[in-house]
């Protein structure tokens, strides 16, 4: 029923920080559509070992952010904004984007370096499929 979410001890990211990345990415991908329950704090807390602490943090933050519904008495869904979906999408893309960017800074890229190593790769991508 729900993708299985993984913490990593190796990870230098906060557990609730590494779920709540993982519970956007499921939405972003399709894998938790609109208004489709999710584990409860516990469950998930059980099944990814970590505290309901931790994981009840991380489900806060996500209501806070309007990722999550929680119904008294019913349990915890995916918010039912219809542009969650295209939204959590642009900002793990962009998340990406900029880090490859930061990258790129570091290795002494510029802006114009950088937009063409991006078009050399989706080329490359496109090539391969």
């Amino acid at each position: 029923m729900h993708a299985e979410l993984t913490i990593s001890q190796a990870d230098p990211r906060p557990m609730y920080q590494q779920i709540v990345d993982q519970v956007c990415r499921r939405i972003a991908v399709g894998d938790w559509e609109p208004g489709q329950e999710i584990p409860s704090i516990r469950a998930l807390a059980a099944s990814t070992r970590v505290s309901v602490i931790t994981v009840k943090r991380a489900y806060l933050e996500l209501e806070h952010q309007g990722v999550l519904t929680t119904r008294q008495g019913r349990g915890t869904f995916v918010s039912e904004n219809v542009r969650l979906q295209q939204d959590l999408r642009e900002q793990e893309l962009d998340g990406h984007l900029a880090r490859a960017v930061d990258v790129g800074r570091e290795l002494g890229l510029g802006t114009r370096e950088l937009e063409q190593r991006l078009r050399k790769v989706i080329r490359q991508r496109e090539e391969d499929r």
